[in-house]
């Protein structure tokens, strides 16, 4: 079964203390907001805010007392990183049975749910044992304690790995109009091929982020775009990301409620084309191949 979602996917990782440091009245306005125009998935990792993030959400969501079927929960496992929350000398990863198992539990209590929608590690280990990690996803599976388990940041060579013993069905990865290369090495190709939903993380990539010359490039055939489609810069961003034909879901990491309540102009809408591949070609800064 498919998680609740729609075309975007709301992203928390900046809604508490790595960003914005939403009390749970604004939480909860994120979460009212993104209900209200159809945004129904959220994207988690236990990392987020020093460990701290799922937690706020999760007491903002249940104090809401909201229906839970009808939303999709997303976190992500496998990193442990130095916090003031975690006692770890350095930042490395772990995907032994007891962590990953440990770690959904952790995020269970976090986020007070009684199952996650989709599981993904969210770096791949040297060291990751792959029949390791499917004896966990399976016990994680027929406990009911996940729907679906999934990877970010893979590789097609390590999805394979871990395909050989238990299912795929979801990958995370960067892909933004500044930042192509899973179109263009076969990271996409692959997971059409088999079946595997995408995920694109920083779907705006460099565009607001830096003024180099590809974003300098960008930023002037966007401004001729916006007026043409009358919507505004990311939107147009995001609609790129939407045309390609893995059906990428973009996770946008916004904190801001009026930009939220922009998302719903991309439904139904398309860009042309040619419009298309200009952005592609004002990204590389030559024409395509």
């Amino acid at each position: 079964m498919p998680i609740p979602t729609s075309t975007i996917i709301a992203g928390t990782m900046n809604w508490g203390d790595w960003g914005k440091k939403y009390n749970t009245a604004a939480i909860q306005n994120l979460i009212e907001t993104c209900l209200s125009e159809k945004i129904y998935a959220f994207d988690h990792a236990d990392i987020y805010g020093g460990y701290t993030t799922e937690a706020d959400f999760g007491k903002a969501w249940a104090e809401m007392k909201l229906d839970r079927e009808q939303v999709g929960f997303i976190t992500k496992c496998g990193i442990k990183m130095i916090s003031d929350n975690r006692n770890y000398s350095i930042k490395h990863y772990d995907y032994s049975k007891e962590h990953i198992i440990s770690s959904v539990e952790n995020s269970l209590r976090n986020l007070q749910t009684d199952y996650i929608d989709v599981l993904l590690l969210h770096r791949p280990s040297p060291l990751l044992q792959t029949e390791v990690v499917a004896e966990a996803i399976s016990e994680l599976k027929i406990s009911g304690k996940i729907v679906h388990f999934g990877l970010s940041n893979f590789t097609p060579s390590q999805t394979d790995l871990i395909r050989k013993y238990t299912a795929v069905t979801y990958n995370q990865i960067q892909f933004s109009a500044t930042h192509l290369d899973p179109m263009l090495n076969g990271e996409l190709d692959y997971m059409q091929l088999h079946g595997i939903k995408p995920m694109a993380w920083n779907p705006l990539g460099a565009f607001y982020k830096e003024a180099i010359p590809q974003t300098i490039r960008l930023k002037e055939l966007l401004k001729k775009l916006a007026l043409k489609y009358n919507l505004p810069e990311d939107l147009l961003l995001l609609a790129w990301v939407l045309k390609h034909p893995a059906q990428i879901k973009p996770v946008v990491g916004t904190t801001s409620v009026e930009r939220i309540k922009t998302f719903h102009k991309l439904n139904g809408f398309e860009l042309e084309l040619e419009d298309w591949f200009a952005i592609w070609t004002e990204s590389i800064g030559t024409k395509i191949p």
